[in-house]
């Protein structure tokens, strides 16, 4: 009876340990495809706002509140514009304005509330490489000056926010 109680417990032994090398290879399989980097500070800023002007594009440059955002592309790897979808906030609530492209050849102006056009290299062809700015004119007086503005910089097929950044007018 001894001998039959012992090789019961190696049994049960034997299938706990085949279970737990099993998640355990099972888990190593799991870390071996990329998954998006979670980070506790939020979203990286790889889509950066350098400047928010507020005075008009023409001379005599008055005080007219034209609200144009200048953003850069302050990451490392090349960005297709046709993934690209951007939500900008003021002070935390969101403007009524949502660019679904950031190409500037397919932005089309009356689909898009609140946004007169887009320009720069940035949005110039079907990429924006790091280094280039791409510039976006609001309705005047979208932004006024101490006015916190953000972009969230979404890529369209997956809806995860990519890039984000707050900047003060």
């Amino acid at each position: 009876m001894i001998a039959g109680q012992n090789r019961a417990e190696s049994q049960t032994i034997a299938v706990i340990l085949l279970i737990s090398i099993t998640v355990l290879l099972a888990l190593l399989v799991l870390l071996m495809f990329r998954f998006p980097a979670m980070t506790w500070g939020g979203p990286p800023a790889i889509f950066v706002i350098t400047d928010v002007y507020h005075t008009s594009d023409q001379f005599p440059y008055r005080m007219n509140y034209d609200s144009r955002v200048v953003l850069v592309h302050n990451g490392s790897i090349v960005a297709k514009n046709d993934d690209l979808r951007a939500y900008f906030y003021r002070d935390d609530m969101p403007i009524p304005a949502v660019i679904t492209t950031m190409n500037g050849y397919r932005f089309i102006q009356t689909r898009h509330f609140g946004v007169q056009w887009i320009g720069g290299s940035g949005c110039a062809g079907d990429t924006w490489a790091p280094g280039e700015h791409l510039v976006i004119d609001f309705t005047d007086g979208t932004f006024r000056p101490g006015d916190v503005v953000r972009i969230d910089v979404v890529q369209k097929w997956s809806s995860v926010v990519i890039s984000r950044h707050t900047h003060i007018a």
